[in-house]
């Protein structure tokens, strides 16, 4: 392992972010046999097999998903780096879009993105902060944010972040109800949700796993008009703690019990990789993740 050949790990990500080795050989300009050999290379290093050959291609072992994260934060580290050099900074200059869902986007991203914009007069950043899904498919944003990882496809794809989400109610509205004390006493309250046949992601239906309500007093595809019902007292609702818990007039309800966790993806088409732009602004993302973590993954 001390001998380790880095240059290794970067044919490793791209064959496990494209899944085959013609993929991932036109991806890095070199044939197919040079990509296999040093697969072949890393896993005679690392000890273990990384990869399971498949008739449709490669899929990763689980040795193969524990090693990945580790290696993009490596990659993350270095654009973010390589982003920072004077030279690369003085060059950052056209568009970029981002995608991301509507609380996350409006609450953590856009303070921070617009004051990297103004460190940079030549960039222009396209905020997209909306509560359905951005398709890097069609083309609508050049980095998207979401809840699910993107299916197999020419794309970079990394984990963000995992997030925390609690069940709130406003001070007003648990002073004028019943306590709860258990989830046997949701029954009976009023609860604020998100329109079930307008769900853009299944890693919405949080309340499935807690107490299937029997009243709704609003249901929204906003996650903001859901926080903001919720804080006029209008009832109870799982919202992001990033959101709701810089609201003083907001209470967590069952603490310890009544909590979940979700992550956030983000992804960009591997044609986008190279431009320093879009390098600049991945790694920009993850900084501020990272400055945030305290606020997405609060303490119990």
């Amino acid at each position: 392992m001390q001998h380790m050949d880095w240059d290794n790990l970067r044919f490793f990500l791209e064959l496990a972010r494209s899944g085959t080795l013609v993929s991932a050989a036109r991806r890095l300009a070199v044939d197919h046999t040079t990509v296999a050999r040093r697969i072949q290379a890393l896993e005679k290093e690392i000890g273990s097999a990384l990869f399971a050959r498949e008739a449709g291609g490669h899929r990763l072992t689980e040795a193969g998903r524990r090693l990945q994260p580790q290696v993009e934060a490596m990659e993350g580290a270095f654009l973010a780096v390589e982003s920072a050099a004077p030279a690369a900074q003085a060059g950052l200059s056209g568009l970029v879009r981002i995608g991301a869902t509507e609380g996350f986007g409006t609450m953590v991203l856009a303070p921070q993105l617009a004051r990297f914009a103004q460190q940079h007069p030549k960039l222009v950043i396209d905020l997209l902060a909306m509560p359905r899904l951005v398709h890097l498919s069609r083309r609508e944003a050049d980095i998207v944010i979401s809840l699910e990882r993107p299916a197999r496809g020419p794309v970079v794809v990394s984990k963000l972040t995992d997030y925390v989400l609690r069940l709130y109610a406003s001070a007003d509205y648990l002073d004028a109800h019943p306590p709860i004390a258990s989830r046997e006493d949701l029954r009976g309250h009023t609860f604020i949700s998100y329109v079930d046949d307008l769900l853009f992601s299944k890693e919405l239906q949080y309340l499935d796993e807690l107490y299937r309500p029997d009243a709704f007093a609003l249901r929204s595809t906003s996650i903001l008009a859901q926080h903001q019902a919720t804080a006029a007292g209008a009832g109870i609702a799982v919202l992001p703690a990033f959101l709701a818990g810089r609201d003083p007039r907001l209470r967590t309800v069952l603490p310890g019990e009544a909590n979940f966790t979700r992550t956030f993806w983000m992804s960009m088409p591997a044609e986008n990789k190279h431009l320093a732009r879009m390098q600049a602004v991945w790694a920009f993302v993850r900084a501020t993740v990272e400055a945030q973590r305290a606020v997405l993954l609060p303490p119990e």
